[in-house]
Parts: structure tokens; C-alpha cells; sequence
């Protein structure tokens, strides 16, 4: 049974950082691609960044280039979201997913970027 948990949201003041982790389980993590993606209030998902297998290819979308790190670690089956200077635009539910448009994915967690 594919499982996938987020952890590490919170409330930040803009320009503040957090790092979100989540637990893989049930397929083959060490062979497959991961991605962030997130919903903001009243929107749709949109796709965050992708990882592939051993972080040789890591691709982000253009408004968290340069401020988001993705990462992975295969021994506990592990992903991450590295998050600074986060905006209020970046307010938003973030999950982790097995596939860039997000149909499977964890629960999430909420990130809430305000002063």
C-alpha cells in the first residue's frame, strides 16, 4: 500500500525558511522520481519541483527557483523541501507526490506565510 506523509508546515513571517519532509512507503522509492506540488487557497494544484532517483536532475518551477532545495534520502526512503525566503505567495498545502500533476500523493502539510 503506496503511502506518502508530509510533515514540517507551519506559520512563517515572510522571509522566514522551513523544511518539509516526507515518508515514502509501499513502492519502490530508490528507483522512482519525487516531486513537490502545492494548492494555494482557492486554486489549483501547481507543481513545485521534481527529483529523480539519485539527485542528479533536480527541476523547479521559476517562482521558487533559487529559494527552494529539493532532496532525497533513499536510505529511509525520504524526501525533502528546503523553503527560504518564503513569501505570502507561497501560502499554499504542500504535498509530496509520486507524479508531476500530483494524482497520487500524501495528505499534506500547510504552509502559512504571513506577518
Amino acid at each position: 500500500q503506496v503511502q506518502l506523509v508530509e510533515s514540517g508546515g507551519g506559520l512563517v513571517m515572510p522571509g522566514g525558511s522551513l523544511k518539509l519532509s516526507c515518508a515514502a512507503s509501499g513502492f519502490n522509492f530508490n528507483g522512482e522520481w519525487m516531486y513537490w506540488v502545492r494548492q494555494p487557497p482557492e486554486k489549483g494544484l501547481e507543481w513545485v519541483s521534481s527529483i529523480n532517483f539519485d539527485e542528479t536532475i533536480k527541476f523547479y518551477a521559476d517562482s521558487v527557483k533559487g529559494r527552494f532545495t529539493v532532496s532525497r534520502d533513499n536510505a529511509v526512503d525520504m524526501v525533502y523541501l528546503n523553503m527560504n525566503n518564503l513569501q505570502p505567495e507561497d501560502t499554499a498545502r504542500y504535498y509530496c507526490a509520486r507524479d508531476r500533476r500530483g494524482t497520487v500523493r500524501g495528505p499534506g502539510t500547510q504552509v502559512t506565510v504571513s506577518s
